[in-house]
């Protein structure tokens, strides 16, 4: 057997498969934050689960802080695309994202969003 065809196998053994999500067919719903909409880009089903990707957008500056939480996954990757945010994190650090900024954020670390403005729109996953 081929390396790529063993490398392909490998890939549907572990219930991933092949994707093309195009903005026609995702298109933006309201999510778990009232001041954000969110666009499922279809990656949970295309991955057996082991990861989701949104586009998220505020609909309005965020007024109060989301307060200290955490995520019950593996990891969060965060890409901006446009507008601000600042967050708190678990170690003591206060940082301020822009467009082109990223942040990663394993599983259980606590983090707060303190701002939001209204032209947010970011990648997350």
């Amino acid at each position: 057997m081929k390396t790529a065809d063993k490398s392909n196998e490998t890939r549907m053994q572990q219930g991933m498969r092949l994707l093309k999500s195009f903005v026609s067919t995702t298109p933006f719903a309201p999510g778990r934050r009232p001041f954000f909409k969110y666009r499922d880009l279809g990656h949970e089903p295309a991955t057996g689960g082991r990861m989701r990707a949104y586009q998220n957008n505020s609909i309005a500056g965020m007024t109060q802080p989301t307060g200290w939480h955490y995520h019950t996954c593996e990891m969060q990757f965060v890409y901006v695309l446009k507008g601000t945010l600042i967050i708190d994190f678990e170690d003591g650090t206060v940082a301020t994202f822009s467009a082109g900024d990223s942040f990663f954020i394993p599983g259980g670390v606590r983090h707060n969003e303190i701002y939001v403005s209204e032209d947010k729109e970011a990648l997350e996953v």
